[in-house]
């Protein structure tokens, strides 16, 4: 029997690392990281429209090999709708491959971080503005309620955040 997958997604800075590495501490199970963050760290010049495919691949690579190694849950930071709403806002298109990789990828459930926590500065995130990181959250919340997955939106603090994840998980 191969694992649920469950998906955190959300706009930047919502908390979605911090509710993965959580849920994967509390349910013994292993947790994808964001691919982007690592290779963008690591990446010598500005991205551009090529790096997304490139950031794409590595995420459903790591997290196909990761889920060889879940029993009950695989938790994954993000997926390629992030990739797509990313590519979108940055260079208006995306990846024909992308879109339809969205479409064959299901998952057990999507936990949706709300934009109720305070922005957090970092070098990688490009979108502070509380109208866009609205709009953003909105883009989420649409391909969610496309995706056919059940789907849960997570606000509050962070232990509030990390109960309701726990809650929506055990009524599936």
């Amino acid at each position: 029997m191969s694992p649920k997958r469950i998906l955190i997604l959300g706009p930047e800075s919502t908390g979605k690392s911090t509710l993965c590495k959580e849920l994967s501490t509390y349910f013994s199970e292993p947790w994808v990281p964001e691919f982007a963050r690592n290779y963008l760290l690591n990446l010598k010049t500005e991205y551009d429209f090529s790096d997304l495919s490139t950031i794409a691949k590595g995420q459903i690579e790591t997290e196909d090999v990761l889920a060889s190694e879940a029993k009950r849950f695989l938790f994954c930071d993000t997926d390629l709708r992030v990739i797509h709403i990313w590519s979108e806002v940055k260079y208006g298109k995306t990846e024909p491959w992308i879109l339809e990789e969205i479409e064959r990828r299901k998952y057990d459930l999507i936990l949706l971080c709300d934009i109720d926590l305070p922005w957090t500065d970092d070098p990688l995130r490009e979108h502070p503005d509380p109208e866009m990181r609205k709009f953003l959250f909105d883009q989420y919340l649409r391909l969610s309620q496309e995706s056919g997955s059940p789907f849960v939106i997570i606000s509050g603090d962070g232990e509030t955040r990390l109960s309701k994840a726990i809650e929506a998980m055990k009524a599936q």
